[in-house]
């Protein structure tokens, strides 16, 4: 048998894709999405410590609706991560590898990550001008 003709490790193409799955691949992604979200977070502090002018450009910056959603984005991955983190935590110390247990705290992760996330918002939306 050629190199050639032999097959392939399986790939993600190969697997259908499960709950737990989607949630380790997902935990990685916003681990990746944070690192470009604290470029935002390190521009902001920069121009605020930059004086008025600075600031204000930043400011133009940050009124953009791209960034915007960004941001949106960027506080949804950290509380994902941060719980998703959570749960790794416990996986370390020989807690939640059973079946149901895994598939219990994954729907927790993604449950406490969306109210985390709205009660953020909503108080971003009210204390930055968005709200009466």
């Amino acid at each position: 048998m050629s190199p050639l003709s032999r097959p392939l490790s399986p790939h993600l193409q190969v697997y259908r894709p499960m709950y737990t799955m989607v949630l380790s691949i997902s935990h990685r992604a916003s681990g990746v999405f944070q690192s470009v979200g604290m470029i935002l977070l390190a521009y902001w502090l920069v121009a605020a410590a930059g004086g008025a002018g600075s600031y204000a450009t930043a400011a133009k910056v940050f009124s953009n609706p791209f960034v915007k959603l960004a941001i949106v984005g960027w506080i949804v991955a950290f509380w994902f991560h941060l719980f998703a983190g959570l749960r790794h935590l416990a996986w370390d110390a020989g807690f939640g590898f059973e079946k149901q247990s895994a598939r219990r705290s994954g729907r927790l992760v993604v449950v406490l990550a969306a109210l985390a996330s709205l009660f953020t918002l909503a108080l971003a939306w009210r204390h930055l001008g968005g709200g009466a």
